[in-house]
């Protein structure tokens, strides 16, 4: 079962791709022969959180993609890590603003992503479509739910998993004079980099790619 998540739109967005873009490649995961389910996690810090936990004990998936938007990059962002903090520039959509809290009190400074980032990357960009590994996601509810995802999977075997940030969408860019992209295309992204995560007969693959993808800054 591969579970994806998409978020509710936020920070005066009246949609937010992710979630539609989650949404989409759960069909095509579908259409493909997989099981595949999508659900929509609220913009709150906590919240978000207790629902993806729940998600994740109900599906009971062997890859998980958490998405979210990350209005102003221009590609696709395969995220490499979480890190244990929650400091919020703009207020989630409970109002709430934490600042310099961790995620997890007791928790370890920081996770890795267990999806196989590089071939992820390799597979979309041999698609033809923008993407990168990101070295942050920031410390926002993105970041808060990619912690927490990771969080999660430390006390379950057998699970893959991560996050990926979508550029707004085409309409939003071209509305705000920023980069955009089609939805269908951050989709295939999500297909691609999920289907990279299993073998041929649906199992977890093991490993990577070794590929450069560091950033100098």
């Amino acid at each position: 079962m591969i579970l994806l998540t998409g978020f509710e739109p936020f920070g005066g967005e009246t949609v937010n791709p992710s979630w539609a873009a989650a949404q989409l490649a759960a069909a095509a995961l579908r259409s493909a022969g997989h099981d595949a389910a999508a659900v929509e996690l609220p913009c709150v810090f906590e919240r978000s959180a207790e629902v993806l936990r729940s998600a994740v004990g109900q599906v009971k998936p062997t890859v998980v993609l958490c998405v979210g938007q990350a209005g102003g990059r221009s590609k696709v962002s395969i995220e490499r890590v979480a890190i244990n903090v929650d400091d919020a520039r703009i207020p989630d959509n409970a109002g709430t603003a934490p600042i310099d809290q961790p995620v997890r009190t007791d928790g370890p400074a920081a996770y890795f992503s267990t999806l196989p980032i590089k071939a992820g990357m390799a597979a979309v960009a041999a698609a033809g479509i923008p993407v990168e590994i990101s070295q942050t996601a920031g410390t926002y509810v993105c970041n808060h739910v990619f912690y927490a995802l990771m969080d999660i999977l430390a006390g379950l075997d057998g699970v893959r998993g991560g996050f990926i940030h979508v550029p707004y969408s085409t309409g939003q860019g071209s509305q705000h004079g920023l980069p955009g992209l089609d939805v269908g295309d951050m989709a295939e992204a999500l297909t691609l980099v999920a289907t990279a995560a299993l073998t041929a007969d649906g199992t977890l693959r093991h490993g990577d790619l070794r590929l450069a993808a560091g950033a100098e800054h």
